[in-house]
């Protein structure tokens, strides 16, 4: 009788999981396994948000694998020490897992590699469960990595992915004190946004389903009105792994549209920073291309981009919408990034950290190349780029249905005024209680001039 664990780590999913599939059809019995990683649990990157999230995701995949004759199995502490244990208790010849490309990640399966094999295990891992094209699979001449997102994006298109995984229908187990579950409690203090969304594969395959039914074809339209909210929302189900982006890439291609090629065009972007990341593990605290730059500090102006006070309504809209969900639109987190590193010319790392403290969908590669993307010090060529965050809301929140709708002082100016109430009389302004802006835009973006020409 032969059995294989099944180390699931940011693969929360039954359906086309290439880890899991493996393991089933390898050994006659299946141990699933997620260990709570102290590593992480007491690191400044477990938060509530992504903590509950986490907690609802256990639960459904718990559910999942019950209904296939399974469970999952729950251990804490260091995974390399918890999988080689319980390895040897069920006598488990191979270790199945997921590929992943922050640093953490892969420490975390070098060390478990080398101590199965210290124990005449194996450890294989599939690259292919977490993203449509595995990092390092398209490289240019002579390079590790792709550098410009156009070209890459071509070679993406074309490149042969796998069919997708089947899914288990019965798995056998053998006998194993499976361990608890864990609710948020056990996990995280602190109370998570009153708003976050629902973890899950079940919620995910459900929303999955509406979006490319009702969705997807207007989105080439619609996918920057802020106000319309007319994004997929999928992304904290693709950084757990409660789905699989090359299924929704499959079915999204099953209704063919304009709609349909810019929603997948989003998912090749997650790919192109993954290699990335893959590449330059450093640049979660580096730049990926240094510009010189000379911050500027002021931690009144961090913290009045922090709370949603800026006296910019569109950027305290965002800022207001992440603290409420725990998300923001892709919109707004362009302009409020923007408006962090280009016009108050602060640090981008303290933006970074700030999303990652709020975001369910809080993936270190996106996050980090987005940010680096939007300071200029990233893959994005015209590096000094800048907006007026004022023109971005005229133009993506005409309106200013979205400004009104997280930023409570505004919810009743007229949309004349909505996007600059300074301009209302000053008796009108002051009754409000709404922040003045914080800087002139024009004066604060020189800072951007200076500081890197200075550098």
């Amino acid at each position: 009788m032969t059995v294989a664990l099944a180390l699931f780590t940011r693969d929360l999913r039954v359906h086309d999981n290439p880890m899991l599939a493996a393991a089933a059809s390898g050994a006659d019995q299946v141990v699933p396994l997620f260990v709570l990683d102290e590593a992480i649990l007491g690191s400044d990157y477990h938060r509530p948000n992504r903590a509950q999230f986490l907690a609802q995701s256990l639960a459904d995949l718990d559910a999942s694998l019950r209904e296939r004759g399974a469970g999952l199995v729950v251990r804490r502490g260091r995974p390399v020490d918890e999988v080689t244990r319980l390895a040897a208790d069920v006598g488990a010849d191979v270790v199945h897992v997921s590929g992943d490309v922050s640093a953490h990640a892969r420490r975390r399966q070098e060390a478990l590699a080398k101590r199965l094999a210290a124990d005449g295990r194996s450890l294989e891992v599939h690259g292919d469960t977490l993203f449509v094209v595995p990092p390092g699979d398209i490289t240019p001449a002579g390079g590790d990595h792709m550098a410009v997102f156009t070209p890459y994006h071509r070679r993406w298109e074309k490149h042969p992915v796998r069919a997708l995984a089947p899914t288990p229908r019965r798995l056998a187990m053998p006998r194993v004190t499976k361990g608890r579950v864990p609710p948020y409690a056990d996990l995280c203090s602190g109370a998570p946004s009153p708003q976050v969304a629902e973890g899950g594969e079940s919620r995910g395959r459900t929303l999955l389903t509406r979006w490319l039914s009702s969705g997807i074809p207007a989105y080439a339209d619609t996918h920057d009105a802020v106000a319309d909210d007319a994004t997929s929302r999928l992304s904290p189900y693709l950084h757990f792994g409660c789905l699989s982006p090359l299924e929704i890439v499959r079915r999204a291609h099953e209704k063919p549209s304009q709609g349909a090629e810019d929603f997948v065009r989003q998912i090749a972007w997650r790919d192109f920073h993954a290699q990335v990341l893959a590449a330059r593990p450093d640049a979660t605290r580096n730049d990926y291309r240094p510009r010189g730059d000379r911050w500027h500090c002021s931690s009144e102006e961090l913290a009045a981009w922090r709370e949603g006070r800026t006296g910019y309504p569109i950027v305290d809209a965002g800022m207001r919408q992440l603290a409420r969900e725990g998300w923001m639109h892709n919109r707004a987190r362009l302009i409020t990034a923007h408006f962090l590193c280009k016009t108050l010319y602060v640090d981008w790392r303290l933006g970074a950290a700030h999303f990652i403290d709020l975001l369910v969908d809080g993936d270190v590669a996106n996050n980090t190349m987005n940010w680096q993307w939007c300071a200029g010090t990233g893959t994005d060529s015209r590096f000094n780029r800048t907006y007026n965050v004022t023109a971005q809301a005229r133009r993506h929140d005409p309106r200013g249905a979205y400004v009104r709708r997280y930023v409570e002082e505004l919810a009743d100016v007229d949309e004349a005024y909505v996007h600059e109430p300074w301009l209302l009389p000053e008796d009108e302004f002051a009754a409000l209680g709404y922040p003045e802006p914080i800087v002139d835009q024009d004066v604060a973006r020189d800072r951007l001039r200076k500081g890197r020409a200075a550098g």
